[in-house]
């Protein structure tokens, strides 16, 4: 497997998250967790390190006998399943458009707000002025809400010409259909999970745009059929092992 996927080395810690962030709820005995790390060589007691160290940082919590992903971790469950199942609207032509209207702010408080940003799939044309096309549907955060002013317009360019110029779409593509391969070439449990994580983080990635603005043969759709028949295997797999007495 290369770095240039975006796989990262299998630590104590990732293991316990990608394993909450893939079950619903995302929630489980430390036991299980055990059981999980079991698969990848990791010992019993890195793993429960990695729990406690997770738990201080606010990353898990708590409760009835279990291990459940904190909030903020929820969070990021909901916007992984969405970009699982990204939910369009049909696109009129207009786009979405977010002036930033606060004033000077510190450096910790603008990036929690480009990340935010981010997340909404916005790109920024230039310092305080962010757009997209206006095909989806979210909430917005308030640390969003309260720092910019939203209009809706069309722009005179070409459309697909802005687009281009706002997110880098080949070099998405050409790791789309990297992943799309190495998943299906992945033979041991270990490099299936690790390799379903990076597709995740990709998904993430992908501004989900309507499909006048695509270039030919775009591999979002296929990306995220092959995922979803890997992932469910995976679920299963983590369960029945889990839970095997």
């Amino acid at each position: 497997m290369s770095n240039h996927l975006g796989l990262r080395p299998l630590t104590a810690r990732s293991v316990v998250l990608s394993t909450l962030l893939g079950v619903h709820p995302p929630r489980l005995p430390a036991r299980y967790l055990v059981r999980v790390g079991e698969r990848f060589g990791i010992a019993e007691g890195t793993v429960r390190v990695a729990i406690s160290r997770m738990v201080a940082s606010g990353d898990l919590v708590q409760r009835d006998g279990a291990y459940a992903l904190s909030e903020r971790l929820i969070s990021r469950q909901r916007r992984q399943d969405e970009s699982r199942d990204p939910r369009t609207l049909p696109w009129d032509g207009s786009w979405e458009i977010a002036v930033v209207t606060a004033e000077r702010r510190p450096a910790a408080a603008r990036a929690e707000f480009r990340q935010a940003m981010s997340e909404l799939r916005l790109a920024e044309l230039r310092e305080g002025t962010w757009l997209r096309p206006a095909n989806l549907a979210r909430p917005r955060p308030d640390i969003v809400e309260d720092q910019c002013v939203f209009l809706t317009g069309h722009p005179e360019q070409p459309p697909a010409d802005l687009a281009a110029t706002l997110w880098d779409l080949p070099a998405w593509a050409a790791t789309a259909r990297a992943l799309h391969e190495a998943l299906g070439t992945s033979d041991t449990f270990a490099e299936q999970f690790t390799i379903s994580a990076a597709v995740l983080r990709h998904l993430l990635k992908d501004p989900l745009l309507p499909d006048d603005l695509l270039p030919p043969d775009w591999p979002g759709a296929a990306l995220r059929e092959r995922y979803r028949s890997l992932a469910a295997a995976l679920d299963r797999l983590i369960l029945e092992h889990v839970t095997t007495p």
